[in-house]
């Protein structure tokens, strides 16, 4: 090919001709990926078009159309018919936690969940290392998890309508690693998934990194549509769907029982793989009207009963329940990935689970949220109703600015406060913009109220600009 000068010509992508090398497409893709990540093309970026990108670097046609398509397949990347290809929302834009944990900046963008109740965890551990048979948990045990320990999950479980026994319950390091785990062992390569239009930051980042192409379904506010669902399933050819029915992170939304009935038809009829997302747990007076998608689904469903996580984010103990069908592959993976949970770790959380004591955590956290809740709402009245009044972070919609959420993060973090934008929990790009806010991480609701204030502040001034 002759040899192109394109030293004044402008492109909003311009990789180094020096450093490709053999085979291009990939040597291409790995340089778009690296710019990506390094934050050096923002979110929503529009990329080259392929021609003009294939002239500037003296490449073939095909070749850029290949990167392009690799780089689609992980997610960095997604095209709009008519207006081109543009950078991914950047879920993958990891938190600056240093002045965070100096006390110099109010926690709101890691969802904390009231760490100061702390009394009854140490008194449960305490407890366990009284134990007579303790050596044994020092020992390597069952990837799953101890027999008694497993059955004290199903047990938990079974509070949230998931009804399972210990061998097809598993205890996982978090429920990333769960997520993790269902994605690698019951997907293939390039096979999709069905999520929330605003939905989970790191299943995105673990989908780019299995290689499971994630495609928003539009919802309104009691959740995704079921007929947006049904479209989806035969236009795109989805193999899974990812649910969060109770309090859906980041958007707050709650999935009524008409709308799970709905959603269990279409999920049915073409045979999805289910991931139920239970981050919240559900309180004990509301528990007779309610009804999990696992109880809907339970030969298509893996239920993360991620409410152990509210009890204590230090110990990294979420039960996963599973039909009979999955059971060896999800095992397999699990193994293989050596993401076992800590056995101490997990005879704690058995302890607060059969002493009572995690029900009368959650129920005391509940009480701490409404509160805090109900201090949000007279800050922020436009803010989205959250599924219930204990949600521990809120979704907050932002005016039409002259910045960015990426940019809002940074500027909301110079006054000392740290947010995640909308941006970290878009699939592909969205005109809406937002804010989460972690309202149960500041350690009491006076440094909440001057986070909160800051915020608005900032908000205004930017709205006026």
């Amino acid at each position: 090919m002759p040899k192109n000068s394109f030293e004044n010509f402008h492109l909003s992508w311009i990789p180094d001709k020096s450093k490709l090398k053999r085979p291009y497409y990939l040597t291409l893709a790995n340089a778009l990926e690296e710019d990506i990540s390094a934050g050096k093309l923002a979110s929503g970026t529009r990329l080259p078009p392929q021609r003009e990108l294939a002239d500037y670097l003296d490449l073939n046609f095909t070749t850029v159309t290949r990167t392009y398509e690799l780089c689609r397949e992980k997610g960095l990347i997604y095209g709009i018919t008519g207006r081109g290809t543009f950078v991914s929302p950047a879920a993958g834009i990891p938190q600056d936690n240093t002045a965070i944990a100096s006390g110099r900046v109010i926690e709101l963008a890691l969802v904390k969940g009231f760490d100061s109740i702390k009394a009854p965890i140490i008194e449960a551990s305490e407890n366990v290392l009284k134990k007579g048979y303790i050596g044994e948990l020092y020992s390597y045990a069952d990837v799953a998890g101890h027999l008694h320990q497993r059955a004290a999950g199903a047990h938990w479980m079974s509070c949230m309508d998931v009804h399972t026994d210990s061998e097809h319950t598993a205890i996982f390091s978090g429920a990333q690693n769960v997520i993790s785990t269902a994605l690698l062992s019951l997907f293939k390569l390039g096979d999709k998934l069905a999520v929330d239009e605003y939905t989970y930051s790191n299943l995105i980042g673990t989908a780019r990194l299995s290689h499971i192409r994630l495609v928003p379904v539009h919802g309104d506010g009691d959740g995704m549509e079921p007929q947006e669902l049904e479209q989806t399933c035969l236009r795109e050819g989805v193999q899974g769907v990812f649910l969060m029915p109770n309090c859906a992170n980041p958007t707050t939304l709650s999935i009524s029982e008409k709308r799970k009935d709905e959603l269990a038809e279409v999920i049915a009829r073409h045979n999805l793989i289910l991931i139920e997302d239970d981050n919240t747990g559900i309180l004990p007076e509301k528990r007779s009207n309610y009804h999990s998608m696992f109880s809907r689904l339970p030969e298509q469903t893996v239920y993360i009963g991620n409410s152990t996580m509210v009890l204590c984010n230090g110990l990294r103990v979420t039960f996963a329940a599973f039909p009979e069908k999955f059971r060896e592959k999800l095992l397999n993976a699990q193994f293989h990935l050596n993401i076992k949970t800590s056995s101490l770790d997990a005879e704690i959380m058995t302890e607060l689970i059969l002493s009572g004591k995690a029900a009368r955590i959650l129920e005391q956290k509940t009480s701490l949220a409404c509160r805090r809740n109900q201090l949000f709402d007279r800050i922020f009245p436009e803010a989205v109703t959250p599924g219930t009044p204990a949600a521990f972070f809120r979704w907050l919609p932002l005016p039409d600015t002259a910045v960015d959420t990426i940019t809002l993060e940074k500027e909301l973090l110079s006054h000392g406060v740290s947010v995640c934008g909308s941006h970290r929990f878009e699939v592909m790009h969205h005109p809406e913009k937002y804010i989460r806010l972690a309202i149960s991480s500041p350690e009491s609701e006076t440094r909440l109220q001057t986070a909160l204030t800051v915020v608005k502040k900032v908000i205004s001034r930017l709205e006026k600009q």
